[in-house]
């Protein structure tokens, strides 16, 4: 019985990733949210977890959101999207998925920056819930003192 061959990392070839011409990826957060996100180039149905955008986000404000850095640029009667979002909340997704669709936006044409940033788009949002510290009903909020 022959000895088999052991692969080690010199071994492995590592192959370029080639970079799809036809959509344009990157991912956003905002809390605890994350949202990864490929515009393609081309108009069709923005699906988020396999679902419609509209029954993702019913209410407006949160459509407004998530959609806005397309409006910004003028873009969103010729291209579309494709998300997945997990963690958090609606709104905390919303962002999120704005975050990342400014993003991909940037990797579509870089002349985009300016004009995103100064809108905040490009910024994640790092503000984070505080943790809850031993002997307080909450992270700050301490029980009430009774002198008797």
């Amino acid at each position: 019985m022959t000895p088999t061959k052991s692969t080690t990392k010199k071994d492995k070839e590592v192959k370029p990733q080639v970079k799809l011409s036809r959509y344009f990826e990157a991912k956003g957060g905002r809390k605890s949210s994350l949202a990864r996100v490929r515009l393609f180039t081309k108009k069709g149905d923005n699906m988020i977890n396999d679902k419609g955008f509209d029954k993702y986000f019913p209410q407006s404000k949160h459509q407004m959101t998530a959609a806005s850095p397309l409006k910004l640029m003028n873009v969103e009667e010729t291209m579309s999207f494709t998300a997945k979002v997990y963690g958090g909340g609606t709104s905390s997704q919303a962002d999120a998925l704005r975050n990342a669709l400014a993003k991909a936006l940037l990797l579509f044409n870089p002349e985009f920056r300016k004009r995103l940033r100064k809108a905040g788009y490009l910024t994640r949002d790092a503000r984070e819930v505080e943790r809850k510290k031993a002997g307080l009903k909450k992270a700050r909020k301490a029980p009430q003192w009774a002198k008797r």
